[in-house]
C-alpha cells in the first residue's frame, strides 16, 4: 500500500494495515515509534503485544523525556511497554559528528535506509532497539510501525537482529509507506 504523501494523516490507515497483516501472518508483536505516546495509544487493546519506542531521554532537552509521565503510566497500565533508549543508528557517532564534524558509519547506514523513506529507517531502527532491550523475542517476525515526523505512515514485517549483528536484519515486507517522501 502506498500513501500519496508522508505524514500523520496516514496514521489510522497505517495502523489498520499493520494490524491486518499481523493477523494474517499470526504475528504477535508490534513495535511502534511514538514520541508523545499518541500513536502508541491507538494500539491499546489491539490484541497484540505492543512495545512503544520513544526518543532517548535528553533527545531534545537534557534530562527530559518526550512523553509525559502520565502518558507513560497509561500505556504501561494498558500493557504497552515503553522504551527510552539510545537510537540505534545515532549513538556516539552523532556525538562525534556534533563535536568534530564529518559523517560516520551509522549515519551512512541511516541515510541509505532513508532511500526507502524515513519511516522504513525508523522501523528498522526501533525493531533493533526493542530486541536489544529484550522486549521482543529473537528470531521472530514482528510488525514495526514508524513515521516521517509526527504520526505513522510506514509499517513493515521485519525480523530484527541485535545491534551487534545489525546486517542480519531482514525487512521481509513493506506493508505500507508514503510514495513521495
Amino acid at each position: 500500500m502506498y500513501w500519496g504523501k508522508k505524514g500523520p494523516d496516514n496514521t489510522d490507515a497505517t495502523i489498520k494495515a499493520a494490524l491486518n497483516r499481523a493477523a494474517e501472518l499470526n504475528i504477535q508483536y508490534i513495535v511502534v515509534a511514538s514520541s508523545s505516546g499518541d500513536t502508541a495509544r491507538k494500539l491499546i487493546d489491539c490484541g497484540r503485544r505492543v512495545v512503544c519506542v520513544s526518543y532517548h531521554v535528553g533527545y531534545k532537552d537534557s534530562g527530559s523525556k518526550s512523553m509525559s509521565n502520565e502518558t507513560m503510566a497509561e500505556l504501561n497500565q494498558k500493557d504497552i511497554q515503553v522504551l527510552f533508549t539510545t537510537h540505534l543508528l545515532a549513538g556516539v557517532d552523532r556525538a562525534i559528528r556534533n563535536q568534530f564534524g564529518g559523517v560516520y558509519p551509522a549515519e551512512i547506514m541511516a541515510q541509505t535506509l532513508r532511500m526507502l523513506g524515513q519511516g522504513v529507517k525508523v522501523c528498522v531502527e526501533i525493531s533493533g532497539m526493542a530486541l536489544d532491550a529484550g522486549l521482543i523475542p529473537f528470531g521472530e517476525e514482528i510488525v514495526a510501525i514508524g513515521g516521517s515526523a509526527k504520526g505513522a505512515d510506514t509499517a513493515v514485517v521485519i525480523t530484527p537482529a541485535h545491534s551487534n549483528h545489525f546486517f542480519d536484519t531482514k525487512v521481509n515486507e513493506i506493508i505500507c509507506k508514503p510514495r513521495q517522501f
